[in-house]
């Protein structure tokens, strides 16, 4: 393990820990690796939430937990905290039609479109609905933006553009640039058209843009919806009937028979003063059956009491879930097996909640949770965030794990996003005492900020970050380590191939959960309280938590 020998004492609340003495016997890339093996195996199906697979995940993760030492952290002395949620998928095949020009084209669901809902009825039946051309679909007063202009959308499809108008502009404009804000998700695109009274909405994908393949939207696309609990009266106002996705390629049709230039309009959607209008004559048609259901899926929760301020606390987190399983690839695999997303982060934090537990008692307690429907919208997170199991006034820090490589060391380790908190400084700090450094997140562009359980923490105030892997391989540098993320974004991201080999190389993994680690056992024995940077979007939030701290 040469990284870890890269510094030979790290200096944590004025300690030496010699990197190759910590408790437990440090952490252990052959438990590291043991852990993803068995988490993303066929017998745990995709680990979908409210299936068999997560039964067998919670099992797991529960004896794990419970063999290091540490205490149940969930509801009423259990390891769990139940997470009650609505699914939603469809019952049988969509059909769906595509009217221009007085011809009728056949949409295929899954290839030239993905069609889904969460509103709270047996069917959809959409019948001739005009499709109307939002830009970016976005309405920020505060960056005087309004790309709907007013237009009234009941009974009708809004069709609009991934990401936000920054993204492919020739300079910075009212969204900061590339760096691309929560206006450019998928998620807010979903909601602001619900909030105008459309009928339905789908989202062109471009790879680049939207930061993953059509193979991507298809994966998830093509499985059950979660949504939280809501009254009906707030689920029909919180969804539209319709949504989803359409290829590039069926976005350039449309307009050509409507005689527009999609390229062309796209470009005059990046600017303030767009307008939104009807594609010709085009008119959609779709139909199909829903199942819904109450089920109940689970954050894990282990916890360590702190010594002398147990009132205060630190939490390690990722994701559990993937994507269960779906459609036979080329290969004929039908299990989304998530391995690097996201068993590599919860191997980290079962590795954590070890080492911690074998050490000397921290002063702040610390709670390690794996979080559920992560890939259905951050539910887990935002399900605990809205209840949590310690008070978030007091909750100093999330430390949150994605995707840790399995492809070796780096001399680098990244955070997602540019959260403007002082946990970045923070990381850089523990970084450089291992002899190694922090690297921005490279791809801003792709909202990876927004994409992860620490934002649902974030927005409560808690100070939170995602730290994930670096790019600068000790063996190929940068072009070997970006070679390798982009390869794996392009053909494995939620998809069968994301599964564990045997060539995998767990030094990486250990040495990333090392400088974890260091950063938590500073924040568990620390009176400091990482503090959001002035002007940041979470400010005011952790200053009304302080307030009532104090």
């Amino acid at each position: 393990m040469r990284i870890l020998l890269l510094s030979s004492c790290l200096f944590v609340g004025g300690i030496a820990s010699a990197a190759n003495d910590l408790p437990g016997g440090g952490i252990d890339p052959e438990a590291l690796s043991r852990h993803v093996r068995i988490l993303a195996s066929d017998e745990f199906e995709g680990r979908a939430p409210a299936s068999t697979g997560e039964q067998r995940t919670v099992d797991y993760l529960v004896d794990e937990f419970r063999k290091a030492g540490l205490q149940p952290g969930g509801n009423d002395g259990s390891w769990v905290q139940e997470v009650p949620l609505v699914r939603a998928q469809l019952d049988g095949e969509a059909t769906a039609s595509l009217s221009q020009g007085g011809k009728t084209r056949t949409l295929v669901n899954g290839e030239d479109v993905t069609l889904q809902s969460l509103r709270p009825q047996a069917a959809v039946a959409v019948k001739d609905a005009p499709l109307v051309f939002i830009g970016y679909g976005i309405t920020a007063p505060e960056r005087q933006w309004d790309d709907y202009k007013g237009v009234d959308l009941h009974g009708k499809i809004a069709v609009v553009l991934i990401n936000d108008a920054d993204f492919e502009a020739d300079s910075a404009g009212a969204f900061d640039g590339k760096a691309v804000t929560y206006y450019g998700r998928w998620t807010y695109k979903f909601e602001e058209a619900a909030r105008r009274g459309a009928e339905g909405v789908l989202i062109v994908h471009e790879t680049a843009p939207a930061a993953y393949p059509w193979a991507t939207v298809k994966a998830s696309g093509t499985s059950p919806l979660f949504d939280i609990e809501r009254s009906p009266e707030d689920a029909l106002a919180a969804h539209t009937p319709l949504r989803g996705w359409m290829q590039r390629s069926l976005a350039e049709q449309l307009f050509a028979a409507a005689g527009l230039d999609f390229d062309a309009e796209k470009r005059k959607a990046m600017q303030a003063d767009f307008k939104p209008f009807t594609l010709g004559d085009a008119r959609l048609s779709a139909s199909f059956k829903l199942k819904r259901e109450q089920v109940v899926t689970r954050n894990v929760v282990a916890k360590l009491e702190g010594s002398s301020h147990p009132q205060e606390s630190v939490i390690f987190s990722a994701h559990w879930d993937a994507f269960g399983i779906g459609q036979a690839d080329a290969s004929g695999q039908t299990v989304r097996h998530g391995a690097i997303d996201n068993a590599t982060g919860v191997a980290s934090v079962l590795e954590l909640g070890r080492v911690f537990a074998a050490g000397p008692r921290p002063q702040r307690s610390l709670y390690f949770i794996a979080l559920t429907a992560e890939e259905k919208g951050l539910l887990g997170a935002s399900y605990y965030a809205a209840h949590p199991l310690a008070p978030l006034e007091t909750t100093a820090a999330v430390l949150n794990i994605e995707m840790f490589s399995p492809d070796g060391e780096t001399a680098d380790i990244a955070t997602w996003g540019n959260g403007r908190v002082s946990l970045e400084d923070d990381v850089q700090r523990v970084a450089q005492a291992r002899g190694r450094r922090w690297s921005p997140d490279p791809n801003l562009e792709a909202g990876f900020f927004y994409r992860a359980d620490h934002f649902a923490f974030a927005r409560k105030g808690v100070p939170a970050i995602t730290v994930g892997a670096g790019l600068d391989k000790l063996d190929g540098g940068v072009a070997a380590g970006r070679a390798l993320r982009d390869a794996y974004f392009a053909k494995c991201y939620h998809q069968a191939c994301d599964a564990w080999s045997p060539q995998w190389d767990a030094r990486g993994l250990a040495a990333d959960t090392l400088l974890v680690y260091d950063l938590g056992l500073e924040l568990a024995n620390s009176r400091r309280w990482p503090q959001w940077q002035k002007g940041a979007e979470f400010e005011a939030a952790r200053e009304a938590s302080d307030a009532a701290r104090r």
